[in-house]
């Protein structure tokens, strides 16, 4: 089925082009009726890397999370570099709803989109990565039609997520991982990032954008005279 806001796909970095050793996650990827919300994270690693030496920090990643993790795979679906390269991160299939390892509890229906670094509070988002995280976002979230800035309703499989299993909760259709479990990421200064993103998918998926009531307001004050 064909949504009328579906975004362009990004080129994604497949796992093939990166090396991944396929010889090391489970031979099975398992999926979800779809996608439907977003989760962002940051993997929490140094920030001063060469883009080129990407691929080599991916092995790494993928190596502790399925030797030291048991994951069973690489936990995100894709990651994002400083440069704004967009990679495959768990197998199977960048445009089938594949269920990862990203947020606990929230895991089924989601996609989980890692910035490789660290960003806590004062660290300076690099725009390249920003643009990259919504262009992603803005494609996988229209697959289904989901507007970026909508709320969605996810239901926790997992009680040590903040939400006891079974139970209902409302999500932004992209949110943070520190939304469904205790924990800082994806950092203060990725966090304060997200409603900007949510509304660069929003325009990338070709929605028009409501301004806020105050400008609204101020633009409308004038004719009030009859002075406009």
């Amino acid at each position: 089925m064909a949504f009328p806001h579906a975004a362009l796909r990004p080129t994604i970095v497949s796992r093939a082009q990166w090396r991944a050793d396929e010889t090391k996650r489970d031979p099975r990827a398992h999926y979800a009726n779809g996608v439907t919300a977003i989760f962002i994270h940051h993997t929490d690693t140094p920030n001063a890397y060469d883009c080129a030496d990407v691929p080599h920090i991916l092995r790494n990643l993928y190596t502790g999370q399925t030797r030291d993790q048991h994951w069973g795979d690489f936990g995100y679906n894709f990651l994002v570099d400083r440069c704004g390269n967009i990679y495959e991160g768990r197998a199977g299939g960048v445009d089938r709803p594949v269920v990862g390892s990203h947020t606990q509890g929230f895991n089924q229906g989601t996609a989980g989109i890692a910035a490789i670094g660290t960003f806590g509070r004062g660290t300076k988002v690099p725009t390249p990565m920003e643009r990259a995280i919504a262009a992603l976002a803005a494609w996988k979230l229209g697959l289904r039609g989901v507007d970026p800035r909508s709320k969605v309703r996810l239901t926790s499989t997992n009680d040590k997520s903040l939400y006891p299993k079974g139970t209902s909760a409302g999500f932004y259709a992209i949110s943070a991982h520190r939304d469904g479990f205790a924990t800082d990421c994806p950092g203060d200064a990725l966090f304060a990032r997200l409603p900007a993103i949510r509304d660069l998918a929003a325009r990338l998926q070709g929605r028009v954008l409501r301004e806020p009531a105050r400008v609204q307001l101020s633009r409308a004050l004038p004719s009030l005279d009859g002075s406009r």
